[in-house]
């Protein structure tokens, strides 16, 4: 049964994560639909699934794929989760056969490719997601060249609501460097660099002041939304809102922030299997916005 809220013939669009982050792909694909309602479950029961095997990741994210789709209606899934993306994109599509299946690396790859003169390109994610090489598969399948680099402090920092505080640019700027000192040893020469996890999306002003001039930042969340735009089914592809969270814009009648709010709750419903108060409290953050009301659900073991 769809649940109430996401009736009236709109177009639902379901997006999954294992956490809160993929509130940014989110966020990106509301610009993009302004017509669609969403449906967003984060798997917060059983995160982290980087230390979980393919096996097991491929079931979880079935489990969340069947209940946006079989409960909530979703007619287009967008895996907003970097490593169910790289492991188990497939066992999802299989589970779900009935609705198009977007990951966020093959978009976060392609993105790399268009913006990318020398043909290198660096990608900085997750240990789970470095260590599937999933990032440098889809990037090679372009005619790229990657290097990757775990960069596991960010998420924690994230978090905790660091995102433009003077340790997390210092740590940015660490990273970074060991990167582009691998890069250089290589004989690489890069000139674009790929977020690959949900959360760095809230460090890019971080990030595109530590890059070297002429590199590129691409936000694998915001290159999600826009390949979706053109596999949306029936062909649709609305026009691009203004981004609600980027503040009034002089000339364009942006909502003012109360009617936004409700307009939000009208369009979104978020589920979460754990931790609700902290995807409450967090959610807002990669939002953009108050998340509203974040519903309880069991998908079982």
């Amino acid at each position: 049964m769809r649940a109430s809220g996401m009736e009236g013939g709109k177009p639902i669009i379901g997006v999954f994560d294992s956490g809160f982050g993929g509130l940014t792909v989110l966020r990106a694909l509301m610009r993009r639909f302004p017509e669609a309602d969403f449906a967003f479950i984060g798997d917060t029961a059983r995160l982290p699934y980087g230390s979980k095997s393919r096996r097991t990741i491929a079931r979880y994210a079935a489990q969340s794929a069947q209940f946006l789709v079989r409960e909530q209606g979703a007619q287009f899934l967008v895996i907003a989760c970097n490593t169910a993306s790289a492991l188990a994109l497939d066992a999802i599509q299989d589970a779900v056969p009935e609705v198009p299946v977007l990951g966020v690396i093959e978009p976060g790859a392609s993105a790399a490719r268009g913006a990318s003169r020398t043909g290198d390109v660096l990608v900085i994610a997750t240990d789970a997601t470095v260590h599937s090489h999933a990032y440098s598969a889809a990037c090679r399948g372009l005619g790229l060249r990657a290097l990757e680099k775990a960069c596991p402090l960010l998420v924690p920092l994230v978090e905790e609501g660091w995102t433009d505080h003077p340790v997390t640019a210092e740590v940015i700027r660490i990273y970074l460097a060991e990167l582009l000192a691998e890069a250089a040893a290589e004989g690489l020469k890069p000139d674009a660099l790929v977020l690959g996890c949900t959360h760095y999306p809230l460090l890019r002003p971080l990030m595109e002041r530590a890059v070297p001039a002429g590199m590129k930042v691409i936000d694998s969340a915001d290159a999600a939304a826009e390949v979706a735009m053109r596999l949306f089914p029936e062909g649709q592809s609305p026009p691009v809102a203004p981004d609600p969270a980027a503040g009034p814009v002089p000339g364009t009648g942006l909502v003012p922030a109360a009617e936004r709010d409700t307009e939000t709750r009208e369009r979104v419903r978020c589920f979460a299997t754990d931790s609700v108060e902290k995807f409450e409290r967090l959610g807002s953050r990669f939002l953009g916005q108050p998340v509203g009301e974040v519903e309880l659900v069991d998908l079982g073991g």
